[in-house]
């Protein structure tokens, strides 16, 4: 019924996951761990990845209806049960059915941590108004880049960081290639990443803009020049962001993305 499969399985290649692409993008990188989990049923219509310490993403062809599904999901639950996660990712139905199926069986409860909207960008949609430039992160930049990872860290889980202690981290991504800084009066005032990609999608992450530069646009040009130099490449971008947060959204839309599914976030409870 199921089997492991390992790195560059052919099962991210057929065509009932490539309708699902952009919604299950974060499965392709999941999957390139040598120690991951990665579980596919014989007719390759479900995928179960997870890497270590985080949610696994379960997907399931959208050509198999809700009462298969529910089997399936039960069969996929006896064939995990002796394994512990911290919480499920995917669709919300398949999230929902997988999390009541599993903390069943455990005695756990679950709950809903975040719903994030999965985006891809088609055709860019440019602001005129905005002053600077995009450039590629170096090492020279490393003091600002940790800066910005410790108020991108604070804003997302609203914990206080203190930059030096993410300075090895922005060093290295300083030196990725991936990493792209918005520069204006010779300032670096707003950053993006390039997570990973794929020979179709590109996933960006990590926007984020300090306060003393936000409301003039930063975020947006961007994200904005970053998508059209990946178009250009004939590369699609593509992000998640939180269904939740308006003003993210909103940045994302207006810059021309649009939506391609949502994923919940599922949480299991710790048992008492």
């Amino acid at each position: 019924m199921f089997k492991r499969f390992s790195v560059n399985d052919s099962v991210l290649d057929q065509t009932d996951f490539a309708k699902d692409e952009v919604q299950y993008n974060l499965i392709y990188r999941i999957s390139e761990y040598e120690d991951a989990v990665k579980i596919k049923s014989d007719d390759e219509k479900l995928i179960f990845t997870q890497s270590a310490g985080h949610n696994p993403w379960l997907w399931i062809s959208q050509e198999i209806d809700l009462e298969q599904r529910r089997e399936l999901i039960q069969k996929l639950v006896e064939y995990v049960k002796d394994q512990e996660f911290p919480g499920v990712s995917a669709e919300p139905e398949t999230a929902q059915l997988f999390a009541e199926s599993f903390c069943e069986f455990h005695e756990q409860l679950f709950h809903t941590y975040m719903m994030l909207e999965a985006y891809h960008c088609l055709v860019v949609k440019k602001s005129a108004n905005v002053g600077g430039y995009l450039r590629l992160a170096t090492e020279e930049y490393s003091t600002t880049i940790a800066g910005f990872m410790a108020g991108f860290s604070e804003d997302a889980f609203g914990r206080p960081v203190q930059p030096v202690t993410m300075l090895p981290m922005a060093k290295e991504a300083a030196s990725s290639g991936r990493l792209y800084l918005w520069i204006d009066d010779d300032i670096p005032v707003s950053m993006a990443n390039i997570a990973h990609q794929t020979s179709r999608h590109a996933r960006i992450n990590d926007v984020y803009t300090p306060r003393t530069h936000r409301k003039k646009g930063y975020a947006s040009a961007i994200v904005a020049e970053l998508c059209s130099q990946l178009l250009h490449e004939e590369v699609t971008p593509m992000l998640y962001a939180d269904a939740k947060n308006r003003d993210s959204n909103k940045v994302y839309q207006s810059i021309g993305f649009v939506e391609a599914g949502r994923i919940a976030d599922i949480k299991f409870d710790l048992r008492p």
